[in-house]
């Protein structure tokens, strides 16, 4: 059973994406500039389950740039447009505000919705701290498949990023600058405090062993504060991510904790840097599948494989 959509645009602050039969907003996309420490760049917060249940986190004490779900680039040629400190081989994390830089939203090229499923296009610019701009990126973003019987609804989320320098981007992430277990980069997702010490779940395997490992999806479950239950996100890549390398694509692998706080990013750049030559364009395209309930392994492999891409 499929719910309508509305959405609703508070120009130049944010696209809201409601379930019309229950009122809940399902999500907010937030593409206003925010603070230039945390790397300012379009987040989606907050992200909600059908039941109206918040699956991120903002702003945490302990991680102030880390906002709900966000594309992010930790290490890209020396700049850090992830935000707060840098990471530095040797000297651990630093105060470099020097290579902290931007994604900045230019426009939407379409903002439509149907019953069924609402679309955004959204045109951002890359740029250094010194304002320079080092790639275009061209964002799409589709919430559907609502299902009130599942308890559960779908986002799909596509970048393809187009290197504008006059040499190569290299994103590379802290493990590929010496930090062992710490490739973040790319589509990142913090989950609620509350999440913590959630259940980690692939097809093949369980638990925090899936960090730096591949896998076509990946799924977090955890429970909630304040009211009772849990919820379960999963990640899935699209087959023409080259998330097992088979296809010839730099391969991807996950970037996944459940202490000492929840999160996951299917990660560009874990092991070895991934190196963009200019007027080349990266491609990458994830779904993520938001549900009410802690879901086991067979009933999210069946979610999983009744989405078409």
């Amino acid at each position: 059973m499929t719910k309508a959509l509305e959405l609703v645009h508070r120009h130049g602050e944010h696209l809201a994406v409601t379930a019309a039969e229950s009122g809940v907003e399902l999500l907010r996309y937030v593409y206003r500039a925010e603070d230039d420490w945390e790397a300012p760049k379009p987040y989606i917060h907050p992200l909600r389950t059908l039941s109206g249940r918040v699956v991120t986190g903002y702003r945490p004490n302990d991680h102030r740039w880390h906002k709900g779900l966000q594309m992010t680039a930790s290490h890209l040629s020396g700049a850090n447009l992830w935000g707060g400190n840098s990471y530095v081989h040797g000297e651990g994390y630093l105060a470099l505000p020097e290579r902290v830089g931007s994604m900045a939203h230019a426009g939407f090229d379409e903002v439509s919705a149907d019953d069924g499923s609402v679309r955004f296009a959204e045109r951002l610019t890359w740029h250094p701290r010194g304002g320079g701009l080092w790639a275009d990126e061209t964002r799409r973003i589709e919430v559907h498949d609502v299902d009130a019987v599942t308890g559960s609804w779908a986002l799909t989320w596509s970048s393809a990023i187009t290197n504008r320098r006059d040499e190569p981007l290299r994103f590379g992430s802290p493990t590929t600058h010496g930090r062992p277990d710490a490739g973040y980069t790319g589509l990142f997702w913090r989950g609620p405090r509350a999440f913590r010490d959630g259940r980690i779940l692939a097809p093949d395997a369980e638990g925090p062993d899936m960090m730096g490992k591949q896998a076509p999806w990946l799924a977090y479950s955890g429970e909630h504060d304040e009211s009772d239950g849990h919820a379960t996100l999963v990640f899935v890549h699209s087959p023409e991510n080259g998330h097992s390398g088979s296809d010839g694509q730099h391969p991807a692998h996950w970037f996944v904790r459940s202490t000492p706080f929840a999160a996951v990013a299917p990660s560009f750049a874990f092991h070895e840097e991934l190196v963009l030559d200019p007027g080349a364009t990266l491609t990458r395209r994830y779904r993520v599948l938001v549900a009410d309930g802690a879901w086991d392994r067979d009933r999210i492999a069946a979610a999983v494989g009744s989405l078409r891409w």
